[in-house]
């Protein structure tokens, strides 16, 4: 496909990830894709690369502007970085609230806020916020990123109804468990990190985790200009987690 050939893009949390598979993508499908990180080292042309902390306004905005002047303009937005936490309501002091919210909500605003003036200028106009499965249903020990991405979730509604008449369409993907770096990392502190990784993928009615890849179609879908009527919505990636209840195996 090619429904990206002549667009440019700007991808958050780019170097790694979700970020990395989405980035690739739009970059298959013809964009031009600039990626915004802390450590950007590791990315590769034809990908155009920046660092920038989302908790520093002005590092946000500088790297955005950088980033428009060398694509020759601006047409999507994927607002992807983040970070997890994990926990009860007891389990982290006010710091990493304010810490996790400043990256998972706030950093989404710093960037939207300093792309906004561009998409603007675009006939083709989309952000993509990445959100979660734990924005709509209650797991365990994730109160903190769930309130956050929950947070994400009526973001993307507020902004689409704000934008939606100056041709700015916003959307979100809710994925489920990504096979991720992150989660390696999380998986490899586990006690049992076999056992960890079945019981997340025995969650998912598919029986296994999501693809980076498979976020990153989902992102490419909201964001393509063949996806012009689709705003404000919502778009679960999560091997039917949400949706689907499952009879058990045997019965």
């Amino acid at each position: 496909m090619s429904d990206f050939e002549g667009l440019k893009a700007l991808v958050t949390g780019g170097a790694s990830g979700l970020g990395r598979a989405t980035a690739e993508l739009l970059a298959a499908r013809g964009a031009q894709v600039a990626v915004l990180d802390l450590d950007p080292s590791s990315v590769e042309k034809p990908l155009l690369a920046y660092r920038a902390d989302v908790t520093d306004d002005a590092s946000v905005r500088q790297a955005v502007a950088a980033a428009v002047a060398d694509l020759g303009g601006l047409d999507v937005l994927v607002n992807n970085a983040g970070i997890g936490a994990q926990g009860t309501v007891e389990d982290n002091d006010d710091e990493e609230w304010h810490r996790v919210l400043d990256v998972n909500v706030v950093g989404m605003v710093r960037v939207a806020r300093a792309a906004l003036p561009h998409l603007r200028e675009s006939a083709h106009a989309a952000i993509v916020n990445t959100s979660s499965i734990a924005a709509t249903a209650g797991l365990p020990q994730r109160v903190l990123y769930s309130a956050t991405k929950g947070a994400v979730y009526s973001l993307t509604l507020a902004m689409a109804a704000d934008h939606v008449r100056e041709g700015i369409r916003v959307n979100c993907v809710n994925p489920g468990t990504a096979d991720t770096p992150w989660i390696g990392r999380l998986l490899s502190k586990a006690p049992d990190p076999a056992a960890e990784r079945a019981a997340l993928e025995a969650r998912q009615p598919t029986g296994r985790l999501v693809s980076a890849d498979e976020v990153a179609g989902a992102i490419a879908y909201l964001a393509s200009p063949l996806s012009g009527a689709t705003t404000g919505t919502s778009l679960a990636v999560d091997g039917g987690m949400q949706g689907l209840r499952l009879r058990p195996v045997g019965r």
